[in-house]
């Protein structure tokens, strides 16, 4: 007997791609087509049609159909972060998929495109209310560790108007200005930093499977 599943958190999405057709049969009813991306949001009203959402259409998917052929997609936001993919990372924030769910190592969406030196995608993601922007992952470092590191000056330029914290430290003792290149040290120590509410993680905010 397979155990009951339990109830998602608020905000929790499962995003899948559907690797088969589905043609609806009744009117609630989702179709979708081979390689969509499906944004699963309640599993529970009803353990055998799952309410979904494909592109700006909503309906009920047979979830017997959907275990069997499709994907999950981890931690959707991140790939779409990492890869410095918009559009994609848009649409998952327009579907649900939490902004502040943390990857196998602890790192935010943030943390990725701030890697990556993704611009549009930084500037998407510092748009989102109680962004917890000083968030640290399991070597204890920040969104403005990863961008510092990497030299990209208009990104460690935002992060500072939005009020990260210069002087958190990694689990080597290093800040972000320790690992910054000379121009993005001489930003870091000519910005005014602002006063603002600082939002972290708990450790049972770590226990879901959403993004």
């Amino acid at each position: 007997m397979n155990p009951p599943k339990l109830k998602p958190k608020p905000g929790q999405v499962k995003v899948v791609r559907a690797l088969y057709n589905y043609t609806a049969q009744r009117e609630d009813e989702l179709s979708f087509q081979e390689g969509d991306i499906l944004y699963v949001f309640d599993q529970i009203s009803d353990p055998n049609w799952w309410k979904a959402r494909c592109g700006n259409k909503t309906g009920a998917i047979p979830s017997n159909y959907v275990e069997a052929h499709t994907e999950i997609i981890d931690t959707p936001l991140h790939e779409a972060a990492r890869r410095g993919n918009l559009n994609f990372l848009q649409q998952c924030l327009q579907q649900g998929v939490s902004a502040t769910g943390l990857d196998t190592v602890g790192n935010t969406a943030l943390y990725w495109a701030c890697l990556g030196g993704h611009l549009d995608c930084v500037n998407e993601l510092l748009a989102i209310p109680k962004l917890p922007l000083n968030a640290q992952n399991k070597i204890g470092e920040t969104a403005l560790h990863a961008a510092s590191s990497r030299g990209h000056c208009e990104i460690v330029a935002l992060l500072l108007a939005a009020g990260a914290d210069v002087n958190i430290q990694n689990m080597d003792g290093e800040t972000a200005t320790s690992l910054a290149s000379p121009a993005v040290r001489a930003l870091i120590a000519s910005s005014k930093h602002k006063s603002i509410p600082t939002y972290s993680y708990k450790p049972q905010d770590y226990a879901d499977d959403s993004d």
